[in-house]
């Protein structure tokens, strides 16, 4: 599993994850893979948790609801979110997405949710609920941009974060 993080204060927002692949639940098989990509015409970061290749065609559908819904993520999100709950075999797929645009950050489970945090903190994965609860610390706390905040909280959880930023 990996963990990924996303962070928003100030009208930016850092989105990225540790890079860890691991097999079953306590082998590490690499430490770098980048488990975050830029899509819609780069204008929407998404992470992903969980196997790689559900969440490839879950970011690929996703990218699909982006251009049927002209942009809007809360839309796009929800009209997968739909799918994916729906559909035999997308509720097989076992992965959890965090999206992030200018204006919105949002996680899409397998369940049907699409969660805004209120206080613009997201976290998921293996590792998810201590960068979470160290982003928040360090928001409510410091005086931190998002990037630092990501970068603090990741490195207290792994050594290798991976870092893309939407302006």
């Amino acid at each position: 599993m990996t963990t990924i993080v996303s962070v928003r204060r100030n009208g930016i927002v850092a989105l990225g994850g540790d890079g860890q692949v691991t097999m079953g639940q306590s082998t590490i098989l690499k430490g770098n893979a980048i488990k975050v990509r830029k899509i819609f015409h780069n204008k929407v970061i998404a992470g992903f948790a969980g196997s790689t290749a559900d969440a490839f065609t879950l970011l690929d559908l996703f990218e699909k609801k982006l251009e049927e819904h002209q942009g809007v993520l809360e839309r796009a999100s929800i009209s997968l979110a739909k799918l994916w709950r729906s559909d035999r075999a997308l509720r097989k797929l076992e992965a959890i997405l965090i999206v992030a645009d200018k204006n919105d950050s949002l996680m899409i489970t397998g369940t049907g949710d699409v969660v805004r945090m209120d206080d613009d903190i997201l976290a998921t994965g293996s590792g998810g609920n201590y960068p979470l609860a160290s982003a928040r610390t360090l928001i409510q706390k410091t005086a931190s941009s998002p990037v630092d905040t990501f970068i603090t909280t990741l490195n207290l959880s792994s050594n290798t974060p991976i870092c893309p930023q939407l302006p």
